[in-house]
């Protein structure tokens, strides 16, 4: 019978991704945190207004969106996790079928975009429609970036850039559009739904 004091191995804990990519991140939320705030207490300060304004969107399409995000953000998670075991093939089709699915968000905002547009409900039309295109548009630009790191990162996956020892990019570019998710998740009960 052994009674030796030897302490187990555990696996070293790491932060995925990159340190500057969550110093990123971090930068990213506070300027979204400063405009959810603005939106929030300008909804406190006219709600009349806004359930009024609300009314012009329609909250179904809101709900595809998000839905299409978090497919996405589901995907490319599954994409790290197969690098991880040594399949980058895999991941490059998990991160193929990522950016798919965000098109389908690009198209869906792009259409409801057109329609608001052409309601005359532009950013100049109330304090809720300057909000909301300051906010979405925003948002918008980041998933635009996402996309293109997506495709970037499927492409590396595909030429075998990563390994299951070395993926620190990948994480930082999949954390990247997991902030844009979250920052959805927040801006669609705001923005489409809570009154």
């Amino acid at each position: 019978m052994s009674t030796s004091a030897e302490p187990l191995a555990l696996p070293a804990r790491r932060l995925p991704g990159d340190l500057a990519m969550w110093f990123f991140i971090l930068a990213e939320l506070t300027v979204f945190a400063i405009l959810v705030v603005a939106f929030a207490v300008t909804q406190r300060l006219q709600p009349t207004l806004f359930a009024e304004s609300r009314q012009a969107l329609d909250s179904s399409i809101g709900l595809a969106l998000t839905l299409s995000l978090l497919t996405s953000g589901l995907l490319a998670a599954l994409a790290v996790e197969a690098v991880r075991r040594g399949r980058q093939g895999r991941a490059a089709l998990m991160l193929a079928a990522a950016l798919a699915s965000s098109c389908v968000y690009v198209v869906l905002k792009l259409e409801e975009y057109g329609h608001l547009a052409g309601l005359g409900l532009n950013m100049e039309h109330n304090t809720f429609f300057t909000l909301y295109w300051i906010l979405t548009g925003f948002h918008f630009l980041h998933v635009l970036l996402g996309m293109v790191i997506l495709a970037w990162l499927a492409e590396r996956c595909r030429r075998g850039a990563y390994t299951a020892a070395d993926h620190s990019g990948l994480e930082s570019g999949v954390l990247y559009w997991h902030m844009v998710d979250l920052i959805w998740v927040v801006l669609f009960p705001l923005v489409y739904v809570l009154n």
